[in-house]
């Protein structure tokens, strides 16, 4: 079955302190979108790529390519206010039935083996994210007090989130709401159900320089 990946890179520095948006920061003298971009070229060159960017760094994502010959075929979709808005404009692109991927620029780490299997069963599953058991110790708190939680419970989720293509689509078209804090929060709100595979614990979201520091000791290794 066809394969789409969109890759969604539309985040600021802010968190890193730093004035360069943190998809274009580099890691091993590269910026970390194209290592996220070549991880799903690497484990399978016929997946196509849309990468989702502010229609604001078009020109410097470009500027980029050219400075790190950066030759990887992909097409470019002008992100939105919004991580729902920013995913439905990168649908746009996905014409034929397919498997759909959707992954964060940032998680430059993910393996060939997580992205392959991701696809192959999701064609049996229809939706499905990778987790990761929750290992520290947690507790929910309230406005005047707290209280400890079965950590076992409780999983912390990645990316890619692999769907149907007519599934994710479906789910798009509805109304964006607070409560969509990732895909398979909008495709559950269609009362599909989403399954759960194990992610790893190196495909960390780069969001603070001490992620940047650990990307580049993993990338090393």
């Amino acid at each position: 079955m066809k394969r789409y990946a969109i890759i969604v890179a539309g985040g600021s520095g802010q968190r890193m302190k730093s004035s360069i948006p943190k998809q274009f920061m580099e890691l091993a003298d590269r910026p970390v979108l194209m290592h996220t971009m070549e991880k799903f070229y690497r484990a399978n060159a016929s997946i196509e790529l849309i990468v989702v960017l502010p229609s604001s760094h078009h020109s410097t994502w470009e500027t980029l390519c050219r400075k790190h010959q950066f030759n990887i075929p992909h097409q470019i979709a002008a992100g939105g206010m919004s991580r729902f808005k920013s995913v439905k404009k990168g649908l746009e692109y996905c014409s034929e039935e397919s498997i759909i991927a959707v992954h964060d620029g940032v998680r430059p780490l993910i393996s060939s083996d997580l992205i392959l299997k991701m696809y192959k069963e999701t064609e049996l599953k229809r939706a499905l994210i990778p987790v990761c058991p929750v290992s520290e110790s947690i507790r929910l708190v309230t406005e005047d007090s707290s209280k400890a939680l079965d950590r076992s419970q409780y999983y912390s989720v990645q990316t890619p989130q692999c769907f149907s293509s007519e599934l994710l689509q479906a789910a798009y078209e509805q109304e964006e709401r607070d409560t969509f804090t990732d895909d398979a929060s909008v495709v559950e709100a269609l009362g599909e159900k989403v399954h759960l595979c194990e992610g790893e614990d190196s495909n960390v979201k780069l969001t603070s320089p001490k992620d940047l520091l650990l990307a580049e000791i993993l990338m090393s290794r």
